[in-house]
Formats: C-alpha cells, sequence, structure tokens
C-alpha cells in the first residue's frame, strides 16, 4: 500500500490503526487517490489474520471535509467530451466513476472485520458516510457532522441515503438528509447515527475498547430476516402516515426545483424496499443521473467551485501586501452598524463604535450583547467567549479613538450630507494609511469619496441585513479607488468570514439593481390584478426565497418610496415607473404602511404571524387568477433579475460571471438551482434567453427589452462563462 493520505499499523491486540492525514491540506478530503488507498487499507485489514479489527481516525483536527467537488465537476466535464462520441458509453462511464466510493464503502461494511470510526472535529459528506460505513461509531465531544451534499444540488450518493434511513426514524432521516443539516454528536446519538460520545482525550480508547468487547462485523441489515421498523417499512400502516405527507412536504418546500432533492426522496422510497446491495445501486444510478443535470453542474459551480474561489481572494490585487484589521472604526450604531460591530468583534478585531451620543452608542453595543447572548443559549459559544467578544467593543462619541483604526466603516443613515458630515469629521482623526468605507447601499461611491482627503482610500463596502447571518458583502470600487483600498477591504472580509463580490460603482451596484426590479416586477403584477397571494407564490414557485410582497415588507415600503423619489430627482420621471410610483405613496404616504418595522405594508403583522392585507383589493383590485399564467408569472420574476444582471456586465459594474452568480444567490436568494443570474442565461441559452425576453417585452414593455450585449451573445452562440471567463481585471482599482 502506498501510504500518503492514509497509514496503517497494528497493536499488540491486532488492532489496526488507520489514520488519516493528506499531506499539504488543512482538511482531508475525499479524491480518486485517497479512494484508492483507502480500498488497499481495507483489504489488507480483510485479508490480514493477525487484525482482528480497525479504527479510523485522523491526525488532523477534523475528521473529513467529504469528497474533493472539483472532483464530481471533472468527472462531469469528462463525460460531456465522451457524448457526442458514444452517449451510452459515456454514461455507462460515469455511474462506473461516480459509484466508486459507495463500492469501496460496501466492501469495508462486508469485509468480514469490524471497523470503528473514531471522529472528531467536522465530518461532512463522503466523510460521514465513510463512518456509517463502520460498524461503529465514537465520535469527539463538539463535533459537527452532516451530509451537506442537497446544498449544492446533488445528495449522498456513496451510501448515505441507504444507511441513514436503516439506522433512525424515517422522519428524522427524511429531514437530515433533505435539509443538509448539521447534526451535534449528542444529536446523531439520539437518532441512533453514533454509538457513543466521549471527550477528545477518550476517542481512541472508546474506540479500542468497542472493538475488544466483540463488536459485530455483520450489519443488522447484511442478517437473515432484517426487516425494516416504523414507518421505513413502506408498505404499513406507519408506512402510509409518513410517506403521502413528506412527498407533499418535499413539494411544498422545493417545488420540484431540484433534482437532487427528488433523488433523495426516490432513492429512499426505492432502496427501502431492497436489498442492501440492490438499494445502493439504485442510488449510484440516481447519483449518476442528478450529476448529469444542468442544475447540479450550476450548483457544484456557483456555490461551491466560485464560493471558495471567491472566498480565498481571487479578486484581491495579488501584488498588495497582506494586511491585517486590528483595529477596526464603526461610524453609526443602529442596526447595521452594531452588527458590523458584532461580526469584527467575533473575528478578533478590537472595534470603535461611534453615535452621536453615547446612548446610542451603548445601544449598539447592547445589541451586540444579545446576539452573544443568543448564541451562548444555543450551545454555539461559550460565555467567557461572549464577554470577550463584547469586551472587545468600545461605544463612544469621539472621532478621536479612531486614531488606530487600520479601516473605518461608515454605516449612517443613507442620506449624502450625513455621509458627507462624518466621512470629514472621521478623517481628521485617522493615521495616513488607514482605508475608509462607507456602507452605502445605494449612494455611488465615487461622488462619496470626493468628502474623504484621499479618494484612493475611499471604498464601498455594502453589508446585506442581518449582518450576522448573511454571507455575501458586496464591495464597491469608485472611479479613484487604489489597489490598497481594494486589498484591505478583501482582507477584511476575509478576516470576518463572509464571501465577497467586487463591482464597480453605478447606482444601486449590483445586489440592489436586481433586488429592485423583482420588487418593481411585483408591483406592476399587483397594478395589473394578479391576485397578491398569487404574485407571491409565483415568487417561491420559480425559487426565490420569499415573494417580492414580502421582501418588500422585510426591506421597507418607505424606503422603496425613498429610493423612487430619489431617483426621479436624480435621472428625471421617465427614470421610474409611474404604476410603481403611485402605488408605494398611495401605501406609505396615505395609509403609513411602512412594512415589517411598523407591522402594516403588503401584510398585517401580529408577531410572527402575517397575513396579506384585505385592503390592497380598494388599491389595486385583482382579476380572476385564470386570467394569468403562472408559468409566465414565474419567468418574469427571474428574467427581469437576470436581464438587470446582464445589463450590470455589459455596463462593466461586474466584471466576473462568478461575482454575479454568487452574489446572487447569497445577496438576494436569486433561484439557487440555476446557479445564479447568469447562469441561468447560459444554462438556458443565450438565444433561447433572448427570444423569451422579446416574448416578455412585446407583451409587458419595453423592461424586458435584451441590451447590446446579450443580443451580441445570442447571435454568437456565446456564453457569460464562454466570453468573459473567471479571470477578469479587479475593478477600476488604480
Amino acid at each position: 500500500m502506498s501510504e500518503k493520505s492514509f497509514t496503517l499499523e497494528t497493536d499488540a491486540d491486532g488492532i489496526a490503526i488507520l489514520t488519516w492525514d493528506m499531506p499539504g491540506r488543512s482538511m482531508n478530503l475525499i479524491t480518486e487517490a485517497a479512494m484508492e488507498e483507502l480500498s488497499e487499507a481495507v483489504e489488507r485489514v480483510a485479508s490480514d489474520p493477525a487484525i482482528a479489527g480497525a479504527i479510523i481516525t485522523t491526525a488532523k483536527k477534523d475528521f473529513s471535509g467529504g469528497a474533493d467537488i472539483t472532483m464530481l465537476a471533472g468527472l462531469f466535464g469528462e463525460y460531456e467530451k465522451k457524448l457526442a462520441e458514444n452517449e451510452m458509453a459515456a454514461i455507462a462511464e460515469l455511474l462506473e466513476r461516480s459509484s466508486r466510493l459507495s463500492r469501496i464503502f460496501r466492501r469495508l461494511e462486508t469485509c468480514g472485520k469490524p471497523f470503528v470510526a473514531a471522529v472528531k472535529g467536522i465530518s461532512m459528506g463522503g466523510g460521514t458516510e465513510l463512518m456509517l460505513a463502520c460498524h461503529g461509531r465514537v465520535v469527539a465531544e463538539g463535533a459537527k457532522i452532516g451530509l451537506p451534499e442537497v446544498k449544492i444540488g446533488i445528495f449522498p450518493g456513496a451510501g448515505g441515503t441507504q444507511r441513514v434511513m436503516r439506522m433512525t426514524d424515517a422522519v428524522a432521516g427524511l429531514q437530515f438528509l433533505l435539509k443538509g443539516s448539521t447534526l451535534s454528536p449528542e444529536k446523531a446519538k439520539t437518532m441512533g447515527l453514533v454509538e457513543e460520545v466521549v471527550s477528545e482525550a477518550e476517542l481512541m480508547e472508546a474506540a479500542k475498547a468497542m472493538l475488544r468487547e466483540g463488536l459485530s462485523a455483520v450489519k443488522p441489515w447484511d442478517h437473515e430476516g432484517f426487516r425494516l421498523k416504523g414507518a421505513a417499512a413502506i408498505w404499513t400502516p406507519g408506512g402510509f402516515q409518513v410517506w403521502p405527507a413528506a412527498n407533499g412536504l418535499y413539494r411544498k418546500e422545493t417545488f420540484d426545483n431540484y433534482p437532487g432533492a427528488r433523488a433523495i426522496m426516490q432513492a429512499v422510497f426505492d432502496g427501502l424496499q431492497l436489498s442492501m446491495d440492490q438499494a445502493l445501486n439504485v442510488e449510484s444510478r440516481y447519483f449518476a443521473k442528478v450529476l448529469r443535470t444542468k442544475e447540479a453542474q450550476a450548483m457544484i459551480r456557483s456555490l461551491f467551485v466560485s464560493m471558495q474561489e471567491l472566498g480565498k481572494g481571487a479578486r484581491r490585487p495579488k501584488d498588495v501586501p497582506a494586511s491585517e484589521i486590528k483595529t477596526l472604526g464603526v461610524i453609526g450604531a443602529g442596526f447595521m452598524g452594531a452588527g458590523i460591530a458584532y461580526v469584527s468583534a467575533r473575528a478578533g478585531m478590537e472595534v470603535v463604535l461611534i453615535d452621536q451620543d453615547q446612548e446610542s452608542a451603548e445601544k449598539g453595543k447592547a445589541h451586540c450583547a444579545s446576539l452573544a447572548a443568543k448564541q451562548v443559549e444555543r450551545g454555539r459559544m461559550r460565555q467567557d467567549e461572549a464577554e470577550a467578544l463584547l469586551a472587545r467593543i468600545r461605544p463612544t462619541t469621539q472621532y478621536a479613538e479612531l486614531g488606530p483604526a487600520e479601516l473605518v466603516i461608515e454605516a449612517v443613515f443613507e442620506n449624502r450630507k450625513v455621509k458627507a458630515d462624518v466621512t470629514k469629521g472621521a478623517g481628521e482623526w485617522l493615521g495616513g494609511g488607514a482605508v475608509f468605507a462607507s456602507n452605502t447601499s445605494t449612494l455611488p461611491i465615487t461622488s462619496l469619496a470626493k468628502e474623504y482627503r484621499d479618494e484612493s482610500a475611499f471604498i464601498g463596502i455594502h453589508f446585506f441585513s442581518p449582518v450576522e447571518k448573511m454571507h455575501l458583502v458586496e464591495v464597491i470600487c469608485g472611479e479613484k479607488t487604489g489597489k490598497k483600498a481594494l486589498a484591505v477591504a478583501l482582507d477584511y472580509v476575509h478576516a470576518i468570514k463572509k464571501t465577497p463580490i467586487v463591482v464597480n460603482d453605478s447606482r444601486g451596484f449590483y445586489a440592489n439593481r436586481c433586488v429592485t426590479a423583482y420588487l418593481l416586477e411585483g408591483h406592476l403584477m399587483l397594478t395589473e390584478g394578479v391576485p397578491p397571494a398569487m404574485i407571491e407564490n409565483a415568487g417561491r414557485m420559480a425559487g426565490m426565497p420569499v415573494g417580492p410582497l414580502s421582501l418588500n415588507d422585510e426591506v421597507g415600503l418607505d424606503l422603496g418610496w425613498k429610493i423612487v423619489q430619489a431617483t426621479e430627482a436624480d435621472l428625471g420621471p421617465e427614470a421610474v415607473s409611474p404604476e410603481q410610483k403611485a402605488l408605494l405613496q398611495e401605501l406609505v404616504e396615505k395609509r403609513g404602511r411602512f412594512g415589517r418595522k411598523n407591522g402594516k405594508g403588503f401584510y398585517d403583522y401580529e408577531g410572527r404571524e402575517k397575513r396579506l392585507w384585505p385592503g390592497l383589493a380598494e388599491i389595486a383590485p385583482p382579476k380572476d387568477a385564470d386570467k394569468f399564467d403562472i408559468a409566465e408569472l414565474k419567468q418574469r420574476l427571474l428574467v427581469t433579475q437576470a436581464l438587470e444582471a446582464a445589463r450590470t456586465v455589459g455596463e462593466g459594474v461586474v466584471t466576473d460571471p462568478r461575482e454575479a452568480d454568487v452574489g446572487s444567490i447569497l445577496g438576494f436568494g436569486f433561484a439557487p438551482f440555476t446557479g445564479g443570474t447568469l447562469s441561468y442565461i447560459d444554462f438556458m441559452g443565450t438565444k433561447e434567453f433572448v427570444a423569451l425576453a422579446k416574448r416578455l417585452a412585446k407583451k409587458h414593455g419595453p423592461r424586458f427589452k435584451p441590451n447590446r450585449l446579450l443580443l451580441e451573445m445570442a447571435e454568437n452562440g456565446e456564453t457569460f462563462y464562454g466570453r468573459f471567463g473567471t479571470s477578469a481585471e479587479t475593478g477600476k482599482a488604480a
């Protein structure tokens, strides 16, 4: 055996210790080479009479991050190349290679020697499937166990669906698989997926003790006469209670948009009626089928490959030395500013939190305290960690305390004069190399930068609300933003463990332009007489997390009204929709409906409960729902956002397709199964998309008219990723 990722040693009791420690990696991953090594190790254990059993563990702090997803992407790339030559041969090869890991795990499970998984730290995906294939599992306290594949468009295809459903309650098992959630060791033990939970110091001894006590090398489902229990036995009264409801819940949550989630349901339902070997074959076939879908390709590319590349600094200027933010200034201690202070202090930075009076500054820190308390209550943070975090936040009214800050972020009210005042005030006290950033969501960075002493050191850092939950940060380069400012901003975003996208300056930048198009379409549908519930359902059926009316309530109708007014004042009346203007003016100015913030918007709110406001019928009388095509409504809500994304590319606001796609999913929840706004166009085909947009423009107006870039790409048969690639120059940073 060539021991590169795994080493195998046998102790005096005949227990083989198989230690996973991939060289040159911070985390163990399942690669094709690692699979071969594991296969060799299993055969060695099985064939050596001196070995009584084996323990699989890790020398790293974590057990495994799962399969190397780029390996799966490579499998599909090779499949596509061979498809034109011989379709059936290409499919057969894809099935053979994608099921290799499942066969190795099954060999481990049936080799005649007992294996125990001794797991610590993180165990995800294929690592968890390896753990489940073992005959016993001992997990260290504080570990995290998950099968998150469904979140990137695929599913656990190395036996995960079959073993989980045979080891735990059917309802709990389905939820675990379909949500891609992470389990604590204690929860995993309660579910029957883990036998023992011990301290990390006791891990190996507990695993050895399990083998010494005579652990069976035969799984329950491999014993003759094995019978499924409870609802896992499908054709039983219990099964009839669970499976129809489970299918209904699946469709309610996914609207059948996700082939990976559908395959989980199918593989589980079919597999539970078969022997384990047959069930694993069924699972493998569904897995290979899902790998061939455009949804899996799009989600793997955007939600795994691109996110990792951007998170690791793909857009960072390479010639600027790395920076470390030790002290951060935050001006504005409201909801947004306090959130920025919290995530920064959580990352270990000292934070100077400034507001116009001490009471407001202290209120911002109190919000941070409430966020930390929730983490402690949920077991995600220790009390001493929370106290240390809060000790790093210093509320004050004095700009003079910003002196040591390497980076300052203003998060004050979205008003040009207010922002100008704090920019000038803070600039007088900052050190010579400090970078100043604005958290503006709409105001152009180039114009705001004129108020700072050095425009090259001014940049936009746009957070999304709530800061502590949203993973995206939009970094905006003004016309004179320098490379150092960009590098510092990206280093900061990396430090707080969020995903950045870099865009160039424009009104609304990238994310807000697309979101605004989504909200506008919902408003126009309402004024056309589309019933409000139908609008909301169309949004969710299209793949958005919430309908446009719900989203507008969350953002604030009053904010939308201010944006419409500001746009009209700056660009003229032709720049706004008269129907939208009239609708928002009626709701905000005449009816006092601001959204969730005051309990009155498109919905009425009572605590967490909400219902559509009946008074909408007075403002926009609904027509018969049968007059509207739900498929077209869904198209309108996605196409309008994708068109706006294409316009940002045509204008040079977005220069890298990865950022458009990742930004659209993380920033405003654009239908994840599409891979993002530009992937939506690419996978549909630019020519077909342009034809669809033209049909919508003819029926609903010029807002659906494709821009020149799209028309040119359609004529040439180009895609965004084909034309712009993934190595665009970094913004306009000088």
